[in-house]
């Protein structure tokens, strides 16, 4: 017992002092302490995760603004040019740019480009159930309820950009104004 400390005459127990330092935590206020703090910082992270998830950051991939470079790379008359990353097509026709999306609206089967013996678009056809489409992807034959759906495409400071977070649907059947030629039966791979 300290020197200034007075005996306990009562016998009951004396609670410690509250400047003793170097006294130990108790269990309780430890486990306790550290289920507040657990709780807080999954609070956080919840808050974090809803926000990521409601304001996602647009990608310069599908679902956002793709850059698919100069207007001149699009100069040539039936011109057909694919784009991975955004999963479209970007086609040239009577001085026109469309961009098409790659999937055929009839069950969503990766529509395939095909060729003439020139080297230009003949148009596109689905491998999966033979939807055929003009270079402009109007719906010329098959199952498909409509036109190839495509994405708003713009011109800006002497580049194409395409936004993929936006989808359009294709033209109606019956709706013609490229070519009437189907593409031939034996092309559709896709690249």
């Amino acid at each position: 017992m300290d020197e200034h400390e007075e005996p306990n005459v009562t016998g009951a127990e004396v609670p410690p002092s509250p400047d003793a330092a170097g006294e130990p935590v108790d269990r309780r206020d430890f486990l306790n302490t550290t289920w507040k703090v657990l709780g807080a910082v999954l609070v956080v992270e919840a808050v974090w995760t809803s926000y990521d998830i409601l304001h996602p950051e647009a990608s310069g991939a599908f679902g956002g603004l793709v850059d698919v470079g100069p207007v001149a790379d699009f100069m040539e008359e039936g011109m057909v040019k694919y784009f991975l990353d955004g999963r479209f097509y970007v086609t040239q026709y009577q001085g026109g740019l469309r961009a098409l999306y790659q999937k055929c609206p009839h069950l969503g089967c990766k529509v395939g480009e095909c060729e003439s013996s020139v080297g230009i678009s003949s148009g596109f056809r689905c491998p999966c159930h033979g939807s055929a489409y003009n270079v402009i992807g109007e719906y010329l034959t098959g199952p498909a309820p409509r036109g190839m759906d495509r994405f708003p495409l713009t011109i800006r400071n002497g580049h194409v950009f395409v936004d993929t977070s936006s989808l359009v649907e294709g033209p109606a059947r019956g709706v013609l104004t490229g070519p009437t030629e189907p593409p031939p039966e034996s092309c559709g791979s896709v690249p």
